[in-house]
């Protein structure tokens, strides 16, 4: 049974670049023909299905739409074009902090952000110890996350989302994030994760923790999937085809360096 089914995904965004600060120069602009946007596509015709207990990542270079994907499945963003079908109960971990008040304390930041996934204060409760402790934080939990560090932020928020026992659990670039040992104890939490037959989809320029954590992959560049496939040899492509584009820049340079 599906998890996910993505069909022909597009998403535009608009980039201004006519600045006009009152009506009449935005009237003026419309009436001489001059848009004050340009359209920018982050998805293009992006489909893909994703199997209920299947891990899959999403890797690819900044601006290639990962982070617009992963807001679409979590239903933060709407897709200009297509449609997505997510089935079960889904729990993003998006970004740092995100639903999380910097003056309220750890505490008062569990049971909000806990709410916000759509946990009661009683459900809550029951798992907060649990929550405490994967985040090693009880001591802290009567302070202001604004006096956090970015790993405790990273600690508080992903032990929430996985004590929230979702069906599908979207990741986005925090694999990377936390000394080694808590790394070590998430990597074997997701893994209890997918032996429970839970979703797993992830968000990383970490490839070592995509290929640690997921069994497939996707490549997207500039909105477009580039392969689909095993995550060790999506990976390797990926890599590879970095390593190359470096290879390129610098032999660019030093050929300009040389001409001058």
């Amino acid at each position: 049974m599906s998890a996910i089914e993505a069909d022909s995904i597009w998403k535009e965004y608009r980039r201004p670049h006519v600045r006009a600060t009152t009506f009449k120069e935005a009237a003026l602009a419309l009436l001489r023909g001059q848009r004050g946007y340009d359209e920018f596509w982050a998805l293009q015709d992006v489909s893909f299905t994703v199997e209920q207990g299947e891990a899959i990542g999403l890797v690819g270079p900044n601006g290639s739409g990962k982070s617009t994907m992963l807001g679409i499945l979590a239903r933060v963003l709407r897709p200009t074009r297509g449609a997505v079908e997510v089935t079960g109960r889904v729990c993003p971990l998006l970004e740092l902090g995100t639903g999380f008040h910097p003056d309220l304390t750890g505490r008062e930041n569990v049971f909000l952000n806990a709410s916000l996934l759509g946990s009661g204060h009683r459900q809550t409760a029951a798992r907060y110890g649990d929550i405490v402790d994967f985040a090693e934080l009880s001591d802290f939990m009567d302070a202001p996350v604004k006096t956090y560090s970015t790993g405790m932020v990273i600690r508080l928020g992903f032990s929430i989302a996985i004590h929230m026992e979702p069906d599908i659990l979207l990741i986005d670039e925090v694999l990377g994030v936390g000394d080694e040992h808590f790394q070590h104890k998430s990597y074997a939490r997701l893994a209890e994760f997918k032996r429970a037959g839970k979703t797993l989809f992830v968000v990383s320029h970490s490839l070592t923790g995509i290929t640690t954590v997921c069994d497939r992959a996707i490549w997207l560049d500039r909105g477009h999937i580039v392969t689909d496939g095993d995550a060790d040899e999506v990976v390797r492509q990926y890599h590879d085809a970095v390593i190359a584009w470096e290879q390129s820049l610098a032999e660019a340079k030093a050929r300009d360096a040389s001409a001058s």
